[in-house]
């Protein structure tokens, strides 16, 4: 089973490539497994189910594949993220095609049970936890996860109001396991700033939408490397849960970002994959906060060797 030294062992930079709904697909896994960070993507983007079982055939056969050609370099682990609904009546069978390829990393997302945590850790894999604060991250370890994904403020998709500094802070008072903090970190700097927080791993998204590899509409891409951080609206309408989305795309679909009305959480639907006639995840766009970083869409490889670069200057102006 994978520790939180020996996963950092195998990464070219402590990031993990958070699952995208939609837009995350097996290209953008594999380049990013490839460059030496964890690649990730929602069991429900592979749709029919039975294509989980494809897609998880060609990420595993094309790490192989690497790591016979690169023995020096040999890709990072993925990571499959498992929606943990009511509402999601595929989780039994895609966690089964998951017990088959041994998914090595299971993200975990609304909603936390012993019996996924308990199946991943027998097969080996480990179970990380998307929580929005301490009570959730709490409730996350009593049920058996192995480590937690820190969403705070800023972050794309679902997301939290908490300062990282406030979140990190009070997870560590008690908690001493793997922790991956998420939050508009787009850059290599902010990788080092997580760690310096007390986190193991940064977990980024938004910055691999405007990548070659993402499955994202090219208007999509084009609207993060538009994109500032005042071009996020917050918001609960989409999927009844509180997330940032792109300006833009709202008001695309007709809609005044400015005065949306609240979602109702007891209508969250993820076997349809939203609940508004835009289906949310498909023509609503979820981003984060820090897409200034963004100038332009490019290959995750040069993404990845810029934050490297990034991260090893922050972190040789600071230590000298």
């Amino acid at each position: 089973m994978l520790t939180t030294q020996t996963l950092k062992n195998r990464l070219a930079l402590p990031l993990i490539g958070s699952p995208m709904f939609i837009i995350s697909g097996p290209e953008l896994v594999i380049a990013q497994c490839k460059a030496g960070i964890v690649g990730s993507f929602p069991a429900l983007n592979a749709r029919p189910q039975s294509q989980l079982q494809e897609w998880l055939h060609q990420i595993t056969e094309e790490l192989a594949a690497w790591d016979r050609d690169h023995p020096d370099t040999p890709a990072a682990p993925f990571a499959v993220n498992q929606i943990v609904h009511k509402s999601n009546a595929r989780l039994e069978e895609d966690m089964a095609t998951c017990a088959k390829w041994k998914v090595p990393i299971v993200i975990t997302s609304l909603g936390a049970r012993e019996d996924v945590n308990a199946s991943v850790q027998g097969w080996g894999g480990i179970t990380l936890h998307d929580i929005i604060n301490d009570r959730f991250a709490r409730k996350a370890i009593e049920k058996g996860a192995t480590g937690l994904i820190a969403v705070a403020a800023g972050a794309g998709g679902h997301a939290s109001t908490l300062s990282p500094f406030a979140l990190v802070q009070e997870i560590r008072q008690w908690f001493s396991g793997p922790l991956v903090l998420s939050g508009a970190i787009a850059n290599g700097r902010s990788v080092l700033a997580a760690e310096a927080m007390g986190a193991d791993f940064a977990y980024a998204g938004s910055v691999f939408i405007a990548t070659e590899e993402c499955r994202a509409a090219s208007a999509y891409k084009q609207g993060v490397v538009e994109g500032r951080a005042g071009d996020i609206v917050y918001s609960s309408l989409f999927t009844g849960v509180h997330g940032n989305y792109l300006r833009s795309s709202i008001i695309a679909a007709g809609m005044d970002p400015d005065n949306l009305p609240e979602g109702d959480p007891s209508k969250m639907d993820f076997g349809s994959g939203g609940n508004t006639e835009a289906k949310a995840w498909k023509d609503i766009w979820g981003s984060g906060q820090g897409i200034g970083a963004v100038d332009a869409v490019v290959s995750v490889a040069e993404l990845v060797a810029r934050m490297k670069r990034e991260y090893a200057e922050a972190k040789a102006a600071l230590c000298g």
